[in-house]
C-alpha cells in the first residue's frame, strides 16, 4: 500500500484541547515524482494514457507462498516499500496474516516480505499485549517512507463467543524499519482498523483509516463503520505520534460474517483532488470523500461513485495510474476499473477459486505502475499473486 510531497504544502495541526498547534512549510522536492502510502502508491511507468489500465494487464503470477514459519494464514494486507531503510528494500511487498496457523481468525501476528523476485522471509511477528483484545492483523497496512511500518489489529479470542469472537476495538500498531514493535495507536477514533491508506508530508504524515466495529461491540448501530484520518509525526526518528484525529466519515455499513469475521468498508484509496475512495462492500458501491486532506468534520458515507453493475461486494481498493479506481470482488473474483466519474470501464477475473473473490483483500500497483499485487488466501500456499 504510497506517499505525496507538494510544494508550499503548510499544515495545520490542534490537538481535541486546542493545546499544540504544529505548522510546516515544505519546499518543492528534488523530483516531480507523485506517489501515494499504501493502497494507491503509483508512479510513472509505462501505462499508455488513453487506454484502460486492466486492459493491459494479461498475465498472472504466483510471487511467493506468504505462510512464514509460525504457520500463520489468510493474507490480508498488501504494501509496497518506498524506499530501502533498515531490513525494508524499496520494491519489496509487506504481507500481513489475519489467522493463525489453526486458521482462527483475527489471531495473525506475523507480517511477511516479498521481494519482487520472490524470496519470503519474516519481518516481524507481533506479541503486542497492548493493542485492546490482542493481535489479529487486518488489511489496514502502510509504508512511510521513513522506515515506519503501520499495521491495524482486529483481534478475537477464542474464549469469546460473541461477536464473531471479536475481543476488543484493536488498534495500529507501529513498528520501525526492523519489524520491532515501538508504538501503539489506540483510542482517536480507532475502532476495529480494518484498511488504511496514507498520504507522506516529510516530517508529517495523514493516515486515513476504516473502522467496521462500530454498531457491532455493544453498540445498536448498524451502520456503524467509519473513516478516521489521523495526522501524525513521521519523520524525526521518533515512533510516530498523533497530533490530531478527525472523522471524515460515517454511516457505512458493517456487520459479523461467519467467512472474513467482519464484511464493512474495506479498500481506501487517495485520488486526485485529494478525494478518498472508499470500498463499501456490503452496499456494492465505490463512495467518495472529497478535500479528504484538509477536511474538518464528517461528510458521511460520501457520495456515490458507482453501485452495483460490476461491483459484487469489493473488497480490496487502489487507485491506478490514470486516476481510475482498481477494486477486487468479495463476490465473484474480478477485479473492476472504474473512473472517477462513475463508468465501469474494464474488468477481469483474477481469482477462479471456487472460494470465490472473498479472498482478494488487499491490492496495490507495482512501482513501475504497470502491474499490481493482489493476495489470495485460497490457495494451499496462500500466495501473493502479480498481475502484469
Amino acid at each position: 500500500m504510497r506517499s505525496t510531497r507538494r510544494a508550499g504544502f503548510a499544515v495545520l495541526a490542534t490537538t481535541a484541547a486546542g493545546l499544540l498547534t504544529a505548522s510546516l512549510a515544505l519546499a518543492a522536492p528534488a523530483s516531480a515524482t507523485t506517489f501515494h502510502v499504501r493502497h494507491d502508491h503509483v508512479r510513472h511507468g509505462h501505462f499508455q494514457q488513453g487506454s484502460t489500465f486492466i486492459g493491459q494487464l494479461t498475465h498472472t503470477k504466483v510471487v511467493a507462498s506468504t505462510i512464514p514459519a509460525n504457520g500463520d494464514v489468510n493474507p490480508y494486507g498488501v504494501a509496497v516499500v518506498p524506499r530501502s531503510t533498515g531490513d525494508l528494500h524499496v520494491g519489496d511487498v509487506l504481507v500481513s496474516n489475519f489467522n493463525d496457523m489453526a486458521n482462527t481468525q483475527g489471531t495473525g501476528s506475523t507480517i511477511v516480505q516479498v521481494s519482487p523476485g520472490g524470496h519470503a522471509s519474516l519481518f516481524a511477528q507481533i506479541s503486542d499485549s497492548s493493542c485492546p483484545g490482542g493481535v489479529g492483523l487486518t488489511t489496514a497496512l502502510s509504508v512511510l517512507p521513513s522506515g515506519w511500518v503501520i499495521v491495524g489489529s482486529l483481534p478475537t479470542q477464542s474464549s469469546v463467543t460473541t461477536n464473531g469472537g471479536i475481543s476488543g476495538p484493536g488498534c495500529l500498531i507501529v513498528l520501525d524499519n526492523h519489524g520491532n514493535v515501538r508504538e501503539t495507536i489506540t483510542h482517536h477514533g480507532i475502532d476495529g482498523p480494518w484498511d488504511m491508506t496514507a498520504v507522506d508530508f516529510g516530517r508529517v504524515s495523514e493516515l486515513f483509516v476504516t473502522n467496521v466495529l462500530g454498531g457491532i461491540l455493544g453498540k445498536a448501530n448498524p451502520n456503524g463503520g467509519t473513516v478516521q484520518r489521523l495526522l501524525i509525526t513521521s519523520g524525526d526518528g521518533q515512533p510516530p505520534q498523533v497530533l490530531q484525529s478527525t472523522q471524515i466519515g460515517s454511516g457505512f455499513p458493517a456487520q459479523t460474517n461467519s467467512n472474513a469475521l467482519v464484511i464493512g468498508p474495506t479498500g481506501v484509496g487517495l485520488g486526485r483532488n485529494d478525494t478518498l475512495y472508499v470500498a463499501d462492500t456490503l452496499d456494492n458501491r465505490i463512495a467518495a470523500i472529497p478535500d479528504a486532506v484538509f477536511r474538518h468534520g464528517d461528510d458521511g458515507s460520501g457520495f456515490t461513485v458507482s453501485q452495483g453493475g460490476l461491483l459484487n461486494g469489493e473488497l480490496g481498493l487502489a487507485i491506478a495510474p490514470n486516476g481510475d479506481i482498481l477494486t477486487v470482488n468479495g463476490g465473484d473474483g474480478n477485479m473492476v476499473e472504474t473512473t472517477p466519474f462513475g463508468a465501469q470501464v474494464a474488468h477481469q477475473t483474477v481469482d477462479n477459486n471456487q472460494g470465490g473473490g472473498g479472498n482478494l483483500f488487499g491490492l496495490a500497483v507495482r512501482p513501475g505502475a504497470d502491474a499490481v499485487y493482489f493476495v489470495d488466501d485460497f490457495s494451499e500456499d496462500n500466495n501473493l499473486q502479480l498481475q502484469f
